[in-house]
């Protein structure tokens, strides 16, 4: 398919798993992916959250990047209210440094997780009000453009860490317009303003220097197997877990399986089941087809699969057939 192929890896724990373990398979996801021909695996800061480890994304990234060769790596990203951007300039400047044109940042103006954790990362509460400021503040310290300040980022000044601005909403597709930043869509987990979102950023866009033309990453999740029967069967799992997954938050102990399947039509199994609006089900010619029609009806220059199989080695195969077919 014409559209670019990367992968979202939010670093997913099992149930009774070690995080050790889980962060270790991101290591084979992401050698998987760069042995498969993903352009690029982006990671997820979420705060929190038991059955995601990604919360330190510039860490993880050293990590991967230290055990793949050529496989692009990228925050999806930083959630730029909980951080100084200086801090994040030193992060992803040395990231930059270390792996010379493989590095990415994209970011996003929601905390990535509750009040209560927000507070505990000692950011205001408006934090979020700064985003655009902070967004150029970032910027201008990985550029070379300008002449040198007071205060800039060692590593980090001259890098050009590319940017992409994150959302699901219009305000994230207005801002990358204004700024001519590179704009991701959420729709993997967040479908509903996707069209008008990529409408408004298209139509609006601000050509800039780096970026002369607008570029559109979107989300999509990605159940792939051998056969259409085993991918339609395995969906379902995935339908299952996920609203385990999120009704269980805040409990002390996760719902039962069966406990999870009694809430699958009640309100809030189906607003989580909304989520998986845009899924790509099934052998590897089937999501090779869903895959480039998503693409073509939404104009995306590029898709950020996320493959929502329950386990690690399901997940593997996913990666593999959706890529195969790409």
């Amino acid at each position: 398919m014409d559209t670019v192929v990367s992968l979202l890896d939010i670093a997913p724990v099992q149930v009774d798993e070690p995080m050790g373990t889980a962060l270790g398979h991101c290591v084979e996801v992401a050698q998987t992916a760069e042995r498969a021909g993903y352009r690029r695996v982006w990671y997820a800061e979420h705060h929190n959250m038991p059955t995601i480890a990604s919360s330190a994304t510039s860490v993880l990234i050293a990590h991967v990047a230290a055990n793949t060769q050529t496989i692009g790596l990228g925050a999806g990203g930083v959630m730029l209210p909980n951080h100084s951007p200086l801090v994040i300039a030193e992060q992803f400047g040395m990231l930059a440094e270390l792996h010379p044109g493989r590095i990415d940042l994209g970011l996003g103006r929601a905390p990535g997780t509750d009040g209560e954790t927000f507070r505990a990362l000692r950011r205001p509460m408006n934090a979020s009000d700064n985003f655009p400021h902070d967004v150029l503040e970032l910027a201008r310290y990985l550029s070379n453009d300008l002449p040198r300040s007071a205060v800039n980022a060692y590593p980090g000044r001259g890098t050009e860490v590319p940017l992409t601005i994150l959302g699901s909403s219009l305000f994230g597709a207005n801002l990358a317009a204004q700024l001519g930043m590179p704009y991701s869509f959420a729709s993997h987990f967040a479908p509903d303003a996707l069209r008008s979102a990529v409408r408004h950023y298209r139509d609006n866009y601000v050509p800039s220097e780096a970026h002369p033309e607008s570029y559109v990453s979107i989300g999509m999740n990605v159940v792939a197997a051998e056969t259409n029967g085993a991918a339609a069967e395995l969906y379902e799992r995935v339908k299952v877990s996920r609203v385990r997954q999120f009704l269980s938050r805040g409990r002390d102990t996760m719902l039962t399986t069966e406990e999870a399947e009694m809430l699958m039509n009640t309100p809030a199994g189906m607003q989580i089941l909304g989520m998986l609006k845009h899924t790509a089900v099934g052998d590897a010619s089937e999501v090779q087809q869903q895959m480039q029609a998503f693409a073509d009806e939404v104009g995306a220059d590029e898709l950020v699969l996320v493959h929502a199989a329950p386990t690690h080695e399901e997940r593997l195969e996913s990666i593999r057939l959706s890529t195969l077919a790409a």
